[in-house]
This record gives structure tokens, C-alpha cells and sequence, in this order.
């Protein structure tokens, strides 16, 4: 009999706390497998050995099913790169040290692409060096850019809570009867899943947001302008969706970078608004997201939390039958019906990697997306869980009260 632990890392999402939930629960139907540790702050909490045994925090069937409705990450989270063990392997060594401490010989790691180079050099390392130590990756991003997966746990939850605002937008843009722009900021660094997800609003006969603009298509103000005042021949009220990294220059990324070297981006949104103000003159305004996309949970979509949990079983049993080094990934059967498999990629081809929106699903204009997207994103915002909520308010389950 061994131990496991999981570790959560990367941003939130409304679903990375069902993939724990679901490595917890299938380490409890493997009776090979002993305690099931959480590792606090990801990599962090290993180095600093601080773990805590989560079958004394999951004690009932309630806490499991409260925590795969809990956004965010449980354990805490971190943006810790690992340094190169050819150059200095003492994060590594300490990693070793502690896990095998606590009898741990599988570490479950959730997290986007950067994660993956954890859970590459890891691997990589415990081979080289005899520790008997399996790495296994679990994905979860809204940005849906992880290399490999049809889609990403999490995304699907920020997808439908970014359709559900814009057409609440779209709703409030429409009650007067003067002309009017409305930009909406979507999150997604160089990859732009997430904004043209709002392109599902379709689906309901909605015409709206009327362009997307994505890092993936080339942009220029003029035509930016243009755009809009052909829209506005057919649209009182125009709406638009961008992606935060759509390239309009310098100037609207921070000097300031994150561990592996991306750099915050702010601005775009409010840009354009002054772009559309000075060279049209109607009524406009920038309305900007932000992290209200990752930890929606009360709009969250049940295919996501089912699927999230489903990838956490799913690398339980590939530990379990030997597997170490991989990363699991969904590859997409069929749209309608809606199926996928669940199976294993070389975290080789997925670290520091990033799958970009289909070039192929953007129109020949630039500034919107085809029907080929429309059918790819559907079935990930299908099905609401059902909630708690005490005083008006979802309950949410909380590591440290």
C-alpha cells in the first residue's frame, strides 16, 4: 500500500476543485492506495512539505459534492517555475525528500501548460534518479489553450458565464433608443477560446456580440472602425467581443511578468472605447471582465464539473496501472451526440506549449468566428448543477473557515 497527493496550481476555475474531488474519491476505490494528501500552494506546499490529509477534511458524500461546486482552488495555488535541475536540483531533491516522508509514490497535478513543466521536469528527474515517485498531470484553464485536449476543465464554466453576461449586456445596451457601441474585455492571453465562446449566443437566435476579435486574426484600428459603422447600418446597439490579447501594439501589457514570463495585460477594452469615441462619437463603453470569468460557479456548467471530476478518477487509475509522465487529456468522439474519451499524452507534448483558436474557424473578415466553432463550443455549456444556497447566497467549501 502507498499514499498519493494532489496539488492544485495556475489560476482559478469554477471546476479544479472537482478534479480533486474526483482523485479522492477513486484513491478511496484503489486498495492499493492509502492516505490521499493535498498539497497546500501546489509545488510549494511539497517543497515546504505541507501537506494535509484530505479524508480529514472530505469526511461525507455532502463535502464532496459541495467541494466539486466550489470555485477557486481549495489547496491555495502558486506560479512557481522549478529551475533547471542540470543547473540546481535542490527544489527537486527537497521534493523527493518530503513526498517519500509521507510514503507518497504518485503526486496528481492540476493545473494549465505551465503546470505541465512541473510535472515534465518532476518525472524526468525521479527517473534519472531512481525515485520511485509517478507524476501524473491533470488540465484545467478557462483559456482552454492546453496543447494536446479537446478542452480544458474549466473552461466550459467560464464560457457559459461569459455567453450568460454578454446577453445580459446585450439586454441592457438595447433600452434606449440612441446609437451605441458596447466592447466587452474577455480574458485570454495569446489564445482566443474564451471570447469566441460568446459566439454560443447564437445557438438562441441571438445576433449578438456582433464581432469578435481574437490574438489569433490580424487587427488595425481602421478596419476596427470600419467594422463598427457597417454594424451600426443594421444594429442601434453594437456589441463587441474582444480578447484581452488581441495585438494593437505596445503599451497595453505590464512590464510586470509572472513566473514563466507572460505578462499581465489590461487595457485593450478601454482603448478601443476611446478609439470608437474620437472617430465615431456615439454613445460607447468598455466593459471589462476580468476574473469574474474563472470562479462563476453559480452559472457554472454541468458537463464541465462532471468532466472535471471524471479526468481526476481517470488519472487515479492511470497511476495505478503504471503510468507516470503523462498528462490526461479529453479527445472529442463526436459533437452530436456530445462524447468523449479520456486518455493519456506525453506531458513532453503539452509543457509550455499553447493551443491557439483554429484559424480555419475565424471568418475571412477577422472579426468573427464560423458555425465550426459555434458546433465546438455548444456541448461544453450544457446541464446547471444544483446548488446550495443558504441566506440567499451559494455555499461554498472552505478549506480554512
Amino acid at each position: 500500500m502507498f499514499n498519493i497527493a494532489a496539488a492544485q496550481s495556475g489560476g482559478p476555475t469554477s471546476a479544479i476543485n472537482s478534479s480533486l474531488a474526483g482523485i479522492f474519491t477513486e484513491a478511496l476505490k484503489q486498495p492499493e492506495i492509502g492516505a490521499v494528501y493535498g498539497s497546500i500552494n501546489g509545488i510549494e506546499g511539497v517543497l515546504k512539505d505541507e501537506f494535509v490529509d484530505l479524508s480529514k477534511i472530505l469526511t461525507s458524500d455532502y463535502d464532496i459534492d459541495l467541494l466539486m461546486k466550489t470555485p477557486s482552488t481549495v489547496l491555495g495555488s502558486c506560479r512557481f517555475k522549478l529551475k533547471d535541475p542540470r543547473e540546481d536540483d535542490s527544489d527537486f531533491r527537497k521534493a523527493a525528500e518530503n513526498l517519500q516522508k509521507h510514503d507518497i509514490k504518485a503526486l496528481f497535478y492540476i493545473g494549465g501548460n505551465d503546470s505541465m513543466d512541473t510535472v515534465m521536469k518532476l518525472d524526468k528527474w525521479f527517473r534519472e534518479n531512481g525515485v520511485d515517485i509517478k507524476v501524473i498531470g491533470v488540465p484545467k484553464t478557462i483559456d482552454n489553450d492546453v496543447a494536446e485536449t479537446d478542452h480544458t476543465p474549466g473552461f466550459g464554466s467560464a464560457a457559459k458565464y461569459v455567453a450568460a453576461s454578454l446577453q445580459e449586456i446585450i439586454r441592457d445596451s438595447r433600452v434606449y433608443s440612441i446609437p451605441s457601441v458596447t466592447i466587452v474585455e474577455i480574458m485570454g492571453r495569446e489564445a482566443g477560446w474564451l471570447a469566441a465562446s460568446s459566439c454560443v449566443l447564437r445557438a438562441n437566435g441571438e445576433p449578438a456580440p456582433h464581432m469578435i476579435y481574437l490574438p489569433e486574426a490580424e487587427f488595425s484600428e481602421e478596419k476596427f472602425i470600419a467594422d463598427i459603422r457597417e454594424a451600426q447600418k443594421r444594429y442601434k446597439a453594437v456589441i463587441v467581443a474582444v480578447s484581452e490579447g488581441i495585438n494593437i501594439g505596445e503599451g497595453f501589457s505590464s512590464e510586470l511578468t509572472d513566473a514563466f514570463g507572460h505578462k499581465y495585460l489590461s487595457g485593450v477594452g478601454k482603448y478601443l472605447e476611446k478609439i470608437v469615441g474620437d472617430n465615431i462619437g456615439c454613445k460607447v463603453r468598455s466593459i471589462e471582465l476580468n476574473v469574474m470569468q474563472r470562479c462563476s460557479s453559480h452559472i457554472a456548467s454541468l458537463t464541465d464539473i462532471t468532466e472535471a471530476k471524471e479526468i481526476g478518477e481517470a488519472a487515479v487509475r492511470a497511476a495505478v496501472s503504471g503510468e507516470s509522465g503523462v498528462m490526461m487529456i479529453f479527445r472529442r468522439i463526436s459533437n452530436n451526440p456530445y462524447r468523449v474519451e479520456i486518455v493519456t499524452a506525453s506531458v513532453d507534448e503539452v509543457a509550455n506549449k499553447e493551443k491557439l483558436f483554429p484559424e480555419e474557424w475565424i471568418n475571412a473578415d477577422g472579426n468573427n468566428v464560423t458555425v465550426d466553432a459555434l458546433n465546438y463550443f455548444l456541448p461544453l455549456i450544457q446541464g446547471e448543477p444544483d446548488i446550495e444556497y443558504r441566506n440567499g447566497i451559494p455555499v461554498h467549501f472552505r478549506l480554512n473557515q
